[in-house]
């Protein structure tokens, strides 16, 4: 089995629609692709449909399965970090309400840096973010996407810096991040597993500190994603060994994002057996 347990799609920041996230995963010979879109599940039911009827079809020979998931936006003493919940029930009122109101922090958001980028001399819109989002939940890749377009830089990558929309940059805005703790109850209230996004990806800012993540092993996450692109081999024996302290599962996961990032879906991948324990521990809802 070649499990890749994280990918974002057009529901989100991701430049392929959830149906071409199924092909593009039998393309890699995956057997299990997990759709995780910024802080919503919208892009859940045309997988599934995507899934069926290929396999009815007789198309699809390698992957067997879509795991329904999402990537929370979560901040804690000031610090960003991504909690991946799976399959789970969406219905869940609590935790649906909870993810609503990011999104639309995150519209707001959007929007409030492109007025930024325009005082900076940015010549870009809002309505050409929105047209760039397609219906997605419009997020920073957006707004970079926009800036490359209108040639103020030369990739997606140097929209994140402090000139434009990376950490204490110049048409920065936060946005509304739920407590990581809250984020874990409210997956496991719903009958879903959590687990810890890239934790240790230094060059996209400050990371928590290892007693935060105790606290959230405590407060009933279940895993830490441990094999990851921002991963070098130091963080990877890092997170192996804090997991192994906390009883965390450790997954690995490509975090693909279509052209919007140059790793290949299915570049990194997770254990069969964690696989099957996440499944084991999941009551919201099984993987598609």
């Amino acid at each position: 089995m070649r499990i890749d347990l994280h990918a974002h799609t057009t529901a989100s920041d991701g430049t392929f629609e959830p149906a071409e996230l199924v092909g593009m995963a039998e393309a890699a010979g995956l057997t299990v692709v997990a759709i995780t879109d910024h802080d919503g599940t919208a892009g859940w039911s045309e997988a599934r449909r995507a899934l069926r009827y290929g396999h009815e079809a007789g198309v699809w020979s390698h992957i067997q399965n879509v795991v329904p998931g999402v990537e929370i936006s979560c901040k804690i003493h000031g610090i960003g970090l991504h909690l991946l919940g799976y399959m789970f029930d969406p219905e869940h009122p609590e935790l649906a309400a909870a993810l609503a109101e990011i999104r639309e922090s995150r519209t707001h958001r959007a929007e409030a840096m492109v007025v930024k980028a325009r005082e900076l001399g940015a010549p870009i819109t809002w309505e050409r973010v929105q047209e760039i989002a397609d219906g997605g939940v419009v997020g920073r890749p957006h707004v970079a996407s926009a800036l490359v377009e209108a040639g103020v830089v030369t990739s997606v990558d140097a929209a994140f810096t402090p000139d434009w929309l990376g950490e204490g940059g110049r048409a920065r805005v936060e946005k509304l991040d739920m407590a990581p703790v809250q984020a874990i109850a409210l997956v496991k209230a719903a009958g879903g597993v959590t687990v810890m996004a890239h934790p240790m990806a230094w060059r996209r800012g400050p990371v928590v500190s290892e007693a935060d993540i105790a606290a959230f092993a405590e407060a009933g996450m279940d895993g830490i994603e441990m094999n990851h692109p921002d991963h070098g081999p130091k963080e990877r024996d890092q997170v192996r060994a804090l997991a192994k302290e906390l009883g965390l599962l450790t997954t690995g996961s490509s975090d693909w994002h279509g052209s919007r990032k140059t790793t290949r879906l299915g570049a990194e991948t997770t254990d069969p057996e964690v696989y099957e324990e996440l499944v084991a521990r999941s009551s919201g809802t099984q993987p598609f």
